[in-house]
């Protein structure tokens, strides 16, 4: 049972006051109160026993004011009269209650401080929907490597679709974030996921046609091309369900779950490809399209409202996080795609690549818990020991000296994964103009695609070896960088 407070407002406003024609909007995390004059009706958004509590204090706001109710005002600005506003404000005693017009807090004695969340399950359906939206670039790998063999005897060709994918998310993540930012975020967020979905379901259709492989690759550009700008879109929701408190633990919970969807997602798609490839990419496509229907429907903040609105998407301070995230999936990519020529390297079978990329996982997974357990943004000198844990990890692992040392490197890499991804997400929201979040944070998907890409080229060009060894220069030089900074700036 919830315990309700109400809070009788009584005004006394002269009816050749010019405000009187302008509704009062009191408004609490979750519900709005627009009070008029009585004569003209008043209008509640919330719960039918807060409308029958309102009238009733409306009515009894009449009595103490000693004014009967008024049928006509009638439109004389000198009448001696005065007209009487009243409104009994209910709010839940664990929410503040802001007053809109003024910018200040109306008397919230004896209300808890500790407010601003609209509620446990919206929260859990941005969960649910965070997990999800990644399972078509977890799952895609698989499902499209299967498709390719089925279609054109070659299960590398399915690396085309992938790449097409990225590329389309590297070039579309700023461009599409754009096109949104007059539109709310959650109906935009819908809109491209439905693109996605659409789009993925066409490859799966033309699949099953038999049409020319080619012509799957512009589809998969559509798809991907919509990704960055999905994910900035569902990361600037997030800033309207949970306040800035819990926003760690949050995005802690988000990065374990999402490492999850990219351990379940390949073992499911590989499972339904034995079935039918064409099954499997049906199958990303549907789990993908989730968000559209759980994302939480929110509230827009109105850019012009807020403070350095036009700001810039790009300064130095977040190029700086960019690239170091672009460093880390670079490093996370080398391993997980050169995983079978480890194993290789090492004399085993190609089917225990997974005795580097499960550690690897399951360590990324601790990483996310130990976020939300500790529930608190992490310091510049704790960043920059994580990226030094990750350079290290790296040099275990281009250094090759023996299986149990990769593992550690693998370990280590995993570890520090969420962490650092959490702190960029802050960092980010921190630096970024409030107009310009959602690019940033599509920006921040994007330099992780970008990190998947650098990873891939230099394994493509070089032998695994010294594709390990750039990819690890590149993150003891970004660790030395963001050092040199947080120096100077100490």
């Amino acid at each position: 049972m919830r315990s309700w407070r109400g809070r009788l407002l009584v005004l006394d406003v002269p009816a050749s006051d010019p405000a009187w024609d302008r509704p009062a909007i009191w408004t609490g995390t979750g519900a709005t109160l627009t009070g008029i004059p009585f004569s003209r009706g008043v209008t509640w958004a919330g719960r039918f026993p807060d409308i029958v509590a309102m009238i009733i204090g409306g009515v009894v706001a009449l009595k103490i004011a000693g004014s009967p109710l008024p049928e006509d005002h009638g439109t004389d600005e000198t009448a001696p009269h005065r007209k009487i506003r009243c409104s009994l404000v209910i709010v839940s005693t664990s929410r503040p209650l802001m007053n809109n017009r003024h910018d200040s807090p109306i008397d919230t004695h004896q209300i808890p401080p500790d407010a601003g969340s609209p509620g446990r399950w919206p929260l859990l359906c941005w969960f649910i929907s965070s997990a999800t939206l990644s399972v078509p670039q977890a799952a895609g790998p698989v499902a499209f490597s299967l498709l390719a063999l089925n279609l054109t005897g070659n299960a590398v060709h399915g690396a085309a679709i992938i790449l097409a994918m990225t590329l389309a998310q590297v070039a579309g993540a700023i461009p599409i974030t754009r096109l949104g930012s007059n539109m709310p975020s959650t109906r935009f967020l819908r809109l491209l996921i439905v693109v996605r979905t659409l789009a993925l379901a066409s490859i799966a259709l033309f699949a099953a046609f038999d049409v020319p492989f080619v012509w799957l690759v512009p589809l998969a550009m559509v798809a991907g091309s919509v990704n960055g700008a999905a994910f900035g879109y569902l990361r600037s929701v997030l800033n309207r369900l949970t306040p800035a408190s819990r926003l760690p633990r949050a995005l802690g919970i988000s990065a374990t779950l999402n490492e999850v969807t990219f351990v379940i997602a390949p073992v499911v798609a590989s499972g339904l490809g034995t079935i039918s490839p064409i099954v499997a990419v049906l199958a990303l496509a549907i789990l993908g399209a989730v968000p559209a229907l759980l994302v939480p429907q929110t509230h827009p903040a109105h850019a012009e409202a807020l403070p350095n609105a036009k700001g810039r998407v790009l300064n130095p301070s977040i190029l700086l996080w960019l690239v170091c995230a672009a460093a880390g999936g670079a490093i996370v990519a080398s391993v997980e795609i050169g995983a079978v020529a480890l194993a290789l390297r090492f004399g085993y079978e190609p089917a225990l690549a997974i005795m580097f990329t499960v550690p690897l996982c399951l360590a990324s997974v601790a990483g996310g818990v130990w976020v939300s357990v500790r529930n608190r943004m992490a310091t510049r000198k704790a960043v920059l020991a994580y990226l030094s844990i990750m350079s290290l990890g790296s040099l275990l692992a281009a250094f090759e000296v023996s299986v149990a040392m990769t593992v550690l490197g693998a370990v280590l890499i995993g570890s520090v994964l969420a962490p650092l991804g959490t702190y960029y997400s802050l960092v980010l929201d921190k630096l970024a103009a409030p107009r310009r979040r959602a690019e940033v944070f599509a920006l921040l998907r994007t330099a992780n695609a970008v990190g998947v890409i650098v990873a891939s080229a230099a394994l493509t060009m070089f032998s695994l070896s010294l594709a390990l060894d750039v990819v690890a220069g590149l993150m003891v030089v970004v660790t030395t960088v963001v050092g040199f900074a947080s120096w100077s700036r100490a």
